[in-house]
């Protein structure tokens, strides 16, 4: 029975983290994907010790520890291999560069102009001639890069 209760539990995790990765960057603002899945997938595994068919101290405490390990060996992997980081975090994307939006990134991303345009605003540029570049970070926030005033170089 322990066996089959580690393997559910590892695999829930790693399908929630393949989950986040591809439904996208905006869960969170400050939470990597990566760190979303963890918080909440271990939320769900308390409950679950708590309240579920198989409400045992020993379930609920071999579930969490399995997918401690995991998340243990994710960031382990992450931290040795850029390649692997780059597969669970994503990497930073270009949303508008030279007055120009990249519509295709953004519909991927299914962010649209007034997201980018409320961001810029927040720091004080009204439209996005006043923009150099705008860039979703691999977090999921969008980091606005204004052009230089050629008045103060």
């Amino acid at each position: 029975m322990a066996p089959f209760v580690i393997l559910r539990a590892v695999f829930g995790y790693l399908f929630l983290v393949l989950m986040v990765r591809i439904v996208g960057r905006r869960p969170g603002k400050q939470l990597t994907p990566f760190e979303f899945v963890l918080v909440f997938y271990l939320g769900g595994l308390t409950l679950t010790g708590m309240v579920g068919t198989e409400a045992s101290l020993t379930n609920a405490v071999t579930q969490i520890l399995a997918v401690a390990l995991c998340h243990y060996a994710l960031a382990w992997l992450r931290f040795r291999y850029d390649a692997f980081a780059q597969i669970l975090d994503g990497t930073p994307l270009i949303l508008t560069e030279k007055d120009q939006w990249r519509s295709e990134t953004m519909s991927r991303m299914r962010i649209q102009d007034n997201d980018v345009m409320d961001m810029a605003r927040a720091q004080g540029l009204s439209s996005l001639d006043k923009v150099d570049t705008a860039v979703l970070e691999a977090f999921g926030e969008i980091a606005i890069i204004p052009k230089e005033d050629k008045e103060k170089s």
